[in-house]
């Protein structure tokens, strides 16, 4: 199983520099807050897909199926079950389910770009392009390090899982209930190894000279191309042209 969703493909947006990348990323979550109707976000969900299909990524995507098609789905239902009545008269379950559509493809589109870019970008260009755009270094080392830990502990937990059944625990016979009280011998040892392991990590920042106070220090690295510059305007005429079409008001659909 892959614990990492980046992959090591020599493609355009793996070149990109990572603060074009992180800015075209905001670019694209502003564009998809923006909107609620189905019909531009459904184009916006298809250019991401585009550049996901030419940065070789669909395999990221197909990975994460398990957690993109229960969202798309249950989201559609309950936004189309729970849309507010108006004063009018009943709800227009047409209207209704467009707008637990367009609910679904925003969540696909933020889904979808995350994906995405942490298929194209390794932990270290995100450190790098957060420290370039003034977030503090702690803010930035805590937001990576988040990275970092998730795998490990997934790691973790199957290295305890396998254990246990290799002891002969069976985590696939009776009901949920009695399946979820299986996993207490999993979970427990992944708890007391992930304090163990916080406790080594504060040893190693201490020994390291993380909270001495002094200037932190980068390898260098070569700065933004003209491929970067036009990643960064397309993403950004992308959010003035939803922009446009909010104050006009087209790409909404609000409920009454």
């Amino acid at each position: 199983m892959a614990l990492s969703l980046y992959l090591d493909h020599p493609s355009w947006l793996h070149r990109r520099h990572p603060v074009a990348k992180v800015l075209a990323l905001g670019w694209l979550f502003v564009a998809a807050f923006l909107l609620d109707h189905p019909a531009p976000l459904g184009l916006l969900l298809v250019l991401v897909l585009a550049a996901t299909a030419s940065a070789r990524a669909l395999s990221v995507l197909h990975q994460m199926r398990w957690l993109l098609l229960p969202v798309f789905v249950f989201t559609t239902i309950i936004w189309t079950v729970f849309y507010p009545a108006t004063a009018d008269g009943p709800v227009d379950r047409w209207v209704a389910f467009r707008y637990g559509l367009g609910m679904a493809l925003r969540l696909e589109t933020f889904l979808a770009t995350g994906f995405v870019f942490l298929a194209t970008t390794t932990i270290e260009e995100f450190a790098f392009a957060l420290s370039r755009l003034g977030v503090p270094y702690r803010a930035g080392f805590v937001l990576t390090l988040a990275f970092r830990l998730v795998p490990v502990f997934l790691d973790a937990a199957l290295t305890v899982r396998d254990a246990q059944r290799c002891r002969g625990l069976d985590f696939t016979t009776g009901n949920v209930a009695t399946r979820i009280a299986r996993y207490a011998p999993v979970i427990v040892p992944v708890f007391i190894g992930g304090l163990r392991r916080a406790d080594q990590m504060a040893f190693a920042l201490e020994v390291r000279g993380f909270s001495a106070g002094r200037p932190r220090t980068s390898l260098p690295r070569p700065g933004m191309d003209g491929s970067d510059l036009l990643l960064l305007g397309v993403g950004g005429a992308i959010t003035a042209v939803v922009v446009a079409l909010r104050v006009a008001g087209i790409g909404r659909l609000v409920a009454q």
